[in-house]
Formats: C-alpha cells, sequence, structure tokens
C-alpha cells in the first residue's frame, strides 16, 4: 500500500515526516485574496504559486509556515507536495456567507482534506496508508478518526470529480486513506519532539493553523492580533460582510478592542488554547 505523510507545517507532522520516511509527502494551504494579507517576500510568493499552480497572494496561517515546508524540504531531501483548494473567501461563498463554527467546522474539509483528497484520487494514490501526526498522548484524536472509517478500513470523502452537463459539481464518495499513528504506536511524546527540533535548522511557527481560528479562546485571539494585525482583520471583515460570527459568544471587532489588563506573552497560552485543524 502507497504511503503518505500528511504535513501541518507543526513540528508533530514533520517529525513524522522527518523520521518515518513515506512514499509521498503532502501539505495542504490555506489562501486568501485579501491584498492586506499578502506574503512579504515576492520571490518566495512565487515559488508558493509554482508549487499549487495558482496564484498566491497570501494566507490566514503564520507566514512562518511557507518557510518550515520549504525548510522541511530541504531538510529530509525529499519533494513535498503542496496542494491548495478555492480561496477561503470562495469557500465562504459557496457556504452562502455562513462562516464556519463550532456547529459547521467546514474550513478543515473544505480547505485541507478536499485538496489532498482530490490530488490522490487524480493520481491513483487514494485507497493508501496515511501517516497522522498524533503523538502517544492523543489516542482519543485517534479513536475518533478510526470511528470513521468504513467496512472496508478507509475512511471515505465525497469530491468532486468534474461537471455535469448542466454545469453543476459531479460528486463521487471515494475510499480516501487508511490512517495510521506512528507515534502512538511508538510511544512518542510533545518533549522528545521539542528536542528533535533544537538544532535542525527547520524554522516553525510558535502556533499552527489559521490565526484567527474560531477553536481558539478570545484572550488567545487578542494574542494573535497583537503579533497578526493584518490576518485578525480578515477574520472580523468577514463578519462584517457576511453578517454572522465565527464565535456566538463574542465577535472579532470586540476582540481586536479588548483592553487586557495585563500584557500577554506567547508562553502565557498552551496547545490546548490554540486548537488544531485535525490534520
Amino acid at each position: 500500500m502507497t504511503t503518505i505523510n500528511s504535513i501541518s507545517g507543526g513540528k508533530t507532522s514533520a517529525y513524522v515526516a522527518a523520521n518515518y520516511p513515506a512514499d509521498h509527502d503532502i501539505f495542504a494551504l490555506v489562501r486568501v485574496e485579501d491584498e492586506k494579507c499578502k506574503f512579504p517576500d515576492r520571490k518566495v510568493s512565487q515559488m508558493v504559486s509554482d508549487k499549487i499552480g495558482k496564484d498566491f497572494i497570501g494566507t490566514v496561517e503564520d507566514d512562518a509556515i511557507i518557510y518550515t515546508i520549504l525548510d522541511l524540504e530541504q531538510y529530509i531531501g525529499r519533494e513535498i507536495t503542496w496542494v491548495s483548494g478555492d480561496t477561503f473567501e470562495s469557500i465562504i461563498k459557496t457556504k452562502s456567507d455562513y462562516l464556519p463554527n463550532k456547529i459547521a467546522r467546514y474550513c478543515t474539509t473544505y480547505m485541507k482534506t478536499y485538496p489532498i483528497a482530490s490530488y490522490l484520487y487524480e493520481n491513483g494514490l487514494n485507497k493508501c496508508d496515511m501517516r497522522f501526526g498524533y503523538r502517544a498522548n492523543e489516542q482519543k484524536r485517534a479513536k475518533s478518526m478510526n470511528e470513521k472509517k468504513n467496512e472496508n478500513g478507509f475512511v471515505e470523502v465525497k469530491i468532486t470529480v468534474g461537471k455535469h452537463k448542466n454545469g453543476n459539481n459531479k460528486w463521487k464518495t471515494i475510499d480516501y486513506v487508511s490512517p495510521s499513528y506512528p507515534l502512538i504506536s511508538d510511544g512518542i511524546f510533545k518533549d522528545t519532539i521539542n528536542e528533535y527540533w533544537k538544532d535542525k535548522g527547520v524554522r516553525f511557527a510558535k502556533f499552527n493553523n489559521c490565526v484567527g481560528c474560531w477553536w481558539r479562546n478570545p484572550m488567545f485571539l487578542k494574542m494573535m492580533h497583537i503579533s497578526h494585525p493584518n490576518k485578525m482583520q480578515w477574520f472580523a471583515d468577514q463578519e462584517e460582510k457576511t453578517g454572522n460570527r465565527f464565535k456566538t459568544e463574542v465577535s472579532y471587532k470586540e476582540i481586536i478592542n479588548y483592553k487586557p489588563q495585563a500584557v500577554l506573552f506567547e508562553d502565557d497560552f498552551n496547545e490546548c488554547d490554540s486548537g488544531y485543524c485535525g490534520l
């Protein structure tokens, strides 16, 4: 069975890529159209456009993730396949301006799972063994993934495989991947991973996933605004444009306008605060 490493841009999935070589390594990039989020390095931006075969303006993930994947390619000595689906803005439009939230977590599906599943299907690589970077203390995540497997042992995904004559998308449910968790099998925890990357020259963001991920608590999001004001403003702009919210209890405009009583530092938060996109 073909082996695939799913790479998110964090230290854990990078550790899997470095220590468990696969037939293919794949990374899905979140893109936005807003010039306020424009990637600062023009040369690198063009490299990314060439890799994904689409225009790359910017991302609402930490820009450091771009350098992570480029560095990791050099470190592991294998090409990483970059994929990217529709832009975040266009996906929101397809959802009739309904924003992703706790009830409808479609952002991961549309910007991570679908692009990877489509690439694998188009290249005859689905029905593969995909390694996920779930650590030894994340067995609940593995259990949740395993519960999605069908009778053949594969997680199914419904993807578009062309167009009907009337222009509507043609959908097909495929056997996507058989998930495996090498870090759980080998008892690898976060401390081992952090120690491994100390002197390897691969640049990582402090926190992964979208800067304004709705999963994150408001005080964490305020810290994100201090570090990434343009990207956080993108999230506030989507709420203003659509009239909907990412978080039911508070708007992003309110979060941006918070005046915390104490100075916020990155070390005040941990992974549980930061959320994850499930890959």
